[in-house]
């Protein structure tokens, strides 16, 4: 019998898990999880990283080797990621090869104390690339203006991209069309560029938060009755785009379409279904990047009502009307979330840097 995840695929949504650490690896855990709830690959972030390293004795070992060695702080923890993220590529083998690439892929971000910089986010993004050495890596960078050059440098160099920290639709039709730039200049160069993947990460539960934040400011019954509605209206809006810019590009032959992935989709509000960011946003050439516990409501629920994204634009739209009457500066909500989003991954950065200073 098939599982929720199973069929989730079968709508054409794909299920990543949004976590790595070493313990997770070693223990068999991961292989456990693409062979029975047929997980099809990892993403991972700086948040990720700093909570794996910081906690039980799994990386002891590589830190007595790297201390030894005189490694700095950086070194150490890219290091010890880089070699999570073979590790977990090695073991997604089978399902990337079984989906010829589409899936089975593993994710790491590059710095996100550089997403101002393009060409140090190119750099980094290349070296990743090379040391992880794997076809089925995918190398992180932010949709920041500062980085957006540096996605589409990227992948006419044939590295396979997951864009990241998308909030509104306005920037992700700039990341549309980074991709096809890039995939453009990856053919003229003589790249396969039916080996370049890549996703744009759009951050849903991260939208209600602040939305349903100043909503409840408002204190209006009108403002009230909104809440939880922002986050996946907005998911919608983006496939709406998704569906138009692709039904219309003109890629070079064998290249893919970019699919959209709904990330930070574990719910904030625990009066919301913790299945709320996936029974709502399933739908075709997706993927749904879950923490664990997302995971695990979706396997317990069952709870699956087809495919509710195509031909939900309408209704989203009218939801971002409704917030803009009541007073939301939608605007001004996505720049927050940006700037919060790499503020917490750089925090989060940082204080790994310094733990593991520390511990060298």
């Amino acid at each position: 019998m098939s599982n929720t995840i199973e069929k989730l695929a079968g709508i054409g949504t794909m299920t990543w898990l949004d976590d790595l650490s070493r313990e997770r690896i070693s223990s068999g855990n991961l292989e456990r999880m693409i062979a029975t709830e047929k997980i099809a690959g990892v993403t991972t972030n700086p948040a990720i990283f700093a909570a794996a390293m910081s906690a039980g004795t799994s990386y002891d070992e590589q830190i007595a080797r790297l201390r030894a060695e005189g490694a700095t702080a950086d070194a150490a923890v890219y290091a010890m990621s880089v070699e999570d993220v073979r590790n977990a590529c090695d073991a997604f083998e089978e399902v990337f090869r079984a989906t010829d690439g589409r899936d089975g892929r593993v994710s790491i971000e590059v710095d996100p104390r550089i997403s101002a910089d393009a060409e140090a986010t190119l750099r980094q993004a290349r070296e990743l690339w090379r040391q992880v050495d794997r076809p089925n890596a995918m190398i992180k960078i932010p949709a920041t203006e500062g980085s957006l050059p540096a996605i589409a440098d990227a992948l006419a160099e044939g590295i396979s991209v997951n864009v990241t920290l998308i909030f509104s639709v306005e920037r992700y039709a700039r990341v549309i069309e980074a991709y096809r730039d890039g995939i453009r200049r990856a053919a003229r160069a003589g790249h396969d560029v039916s080996r370049i993947f890549s996703v744009a990460s759009f951050f849903v539960s991260r939208m209600d938060t602040e939305v349903d934040k100043r909503l409840e400011a408002l204190g209006t019954p009108e403002a009230l009755a909104l809440r939880g509605k922002a986050g996946v209206a907005n998911a919608r809006r983006a496939y709406g785009l998704f569906r138009a810019a692709f039904a219309e590009a003109d890629l070079p032959e064998g290249a893919t379409v970019q699919r959209p992935l709904w990330a930070s989709t574990g719910v904030k509000n625990p009066d919301y279904p913790a299945t709320l960011y996936v029974t709502e946003l399933a739908g075709p050439d997706t993927v749904n990047t879950m923490p664990q516990a997302t995971i695990d409501a979706v396997l317990d629920s069952g709870d699956l009502r087809g495919d509710t994204l195509s031909g939900t634009q309408e209704e989203a739209e009218e939801v971002f009307a409704a917030l803009e009457r009541v007073g939301i500066d939608l605007n001004d909500v996505f720049a927050t979330l940006e700037r919060e989003g790499v503020d917490k991954f750089v925090t989060a950065w940082e204080e790994l840097l310094d733990s593991m200073g520390k511990r060298l």
